[in-house]
Formats: C-alpha cells, structure tokens, sequence
C-alpha cells in the first residue's frame, strides 16, 4: 500500500497537529478526507453561523477531494459532527449540503457531539471518496 498525503495550500497547515487534510491509498484509489471545519490560517472560525460554516467546510471539503483527483460525485461516505442537538441545526445545515452535494447521496452519519477543536467551531465534515478514474 502507497500512502500520498494530500495538502492543498489554499487551506490551514495541519503539520503542527501532525494531520494531513487527506491521504489517498493509491492502491484502492480510496481517499481519507480529514473533518473540514470553518477554519483561517490562525485555526479561527471565519463565520459565526452554522449555515455559513458548514458552506465554508462543504468548499474545503471539494478544496480537498479535488486536490487528491476525485469530487463530489465520488462521494462514498460523510460523517458531519454538530455541536449541540443535530434536530436544532436541520433546517440550516441541510440545504448547504444539498447545495453543494448535488446528487451524489453518499452514506451519511450526523453525530452531535459537546466540542469540536475549537470553541467557535459549530461543524465538522470527514469524508470518504474515490479517485476519479
């Protein structure tokens, strides 16, 4: 198995936390996206809204499958961490992925969880594809 760590520079620096945004097992064309979070440079949340964060991870989220030759078609699975009670957030969060999942219907899981890595954070996107071929 070849592993390839896939970083695009268009977003944050994961070294220091010894984390690549994806690796790609180049043997099974199988790409492991990190959680994509609404984060800038300086590890902040760029919007206060969980609408506007889970657009802004969503757009990381295609940053990364694209950089590692796959997209959202190849979705295979997504997991999406919501701070609080995920019935709260429905009705803001669904549309967004919607919006920019098209068609693909991956697997889905939506966890509530009490944390994410930072305080302002609301969402987290991890996700499974393939490679295009």
């Amino acid at each position: 198995m070849t592993i390839k760590h896939i970083n695009p520079a268009a977003l944050y620096d994961g070294a220091a936390s010894g984390m690549s945004q994806a690796t790609l097992d180049t043997d099974s064309g199988l790409v492991f996206v990190s959680g994509q979070v609404d984060w800038n440079s300086e590890h902040r949340a760029n919007h206060p809204g969980i609408a506007a964060q889970t657009e802004s991870a969503a757009k990381n989220l295609i940053t990364v499958l694209e950089a590692a030759g796959s997209s959202v078609e190849h979705l295979l699975q997504l997991r999406v961490y919501i701070r609080g009670e995920i019935s709260e957030h429905l009705d803001k969060v669904v549309p967004v992925l919607v919006k920019y999942l098209g068609v693909s219907r991956p697997a889905l899981t939506g966890i509530g969880v009490t944390s994410l890595a930072s305080p302002d954070l609301l969402i987290e996107i991890e996700a499974v594809a393939k490679v295009a071929k």
